[in-house]
């Protein structure tokens, strides 16, 4: 197993094994992105389309992944599949790697540590415009937690999507009890 890969890379990993549950054609680069920003964006990061072929190349010089290339005319289309080997490795990372405890980046509570040096109602905005972003977040979650419905191959992902679901609404309920300490 490679030691020299990132969470990104078993995270494109991850995406393709679903596909390959699904599909055998693989996904272009461009389709991966897609994926991620409809799945990964929630929980963790949704990589640039760079990032994606960076990572790409290198589980493909691992032989994680194979490529089918399709030309037409002067492009070329290359759809990534994962390997057995992918799959092991995989599997290897999500049994034996160790869980990192999440860093909490928040921009907002960042803001916040600031308060003082800004005016109340700064603040007053500052959560406010939170609060809405909260919202439209649970808001396009929700829309994908509805569109997995309760399908046992997707039982997961909808395990995933209601913890996110979770985490929006007491997001909210603690910016709505700092709004009160104003």
């Amino acid at each position: 197993m490679p030691s020299a890969l990132s969470t990104t890379s078993y995270a494109l990993l991850g995406l393709l094994a679903f596909d390959n549950a699904t599909s055998s054609t693989g996904l272009t680069g461009y389709e991966l992105k897609q994926r991620a920003d409809y799945t990964l964006r929630f929980y963790w990061v949704s990589p640039a389309m760079s990032q994606i072929y960076t990572e790409l190349s290198r589980l493909h010089r691992h032989e994680l992944v194979d490529t089918d290339e399709q030309k037409s005319g002067r492009r070329t289309t290359r759809h990534y599949r994962i390997t057995a080997a992918g799959q092991k490795s995989l599997s290897a990372w999500l049994k034996t790697s160790d869980v990192e405890f999440p860093v909490l980046k928040h921009p907002v509570a960042m803001r916040l540590l600031m308060g003082r040096l800004m005016q109340p109602a700064d603040v007053e905005n500052l959560l406010d415009g939170y609060l809405e972003s909260l919202a439209d977040r649970r808001e396009e979650l929700l829309e994908v937690r509805t569109r997995l419905g309760d399908r046992e191959e997707v039982r997961f992902a909808a395990m995933v999507a209601d913890w996110g679901l979770h985490h929006y609404e007491s997001e909210a309920e603690i910016v709505q009890k700092l709004k009160k300490r104003l």
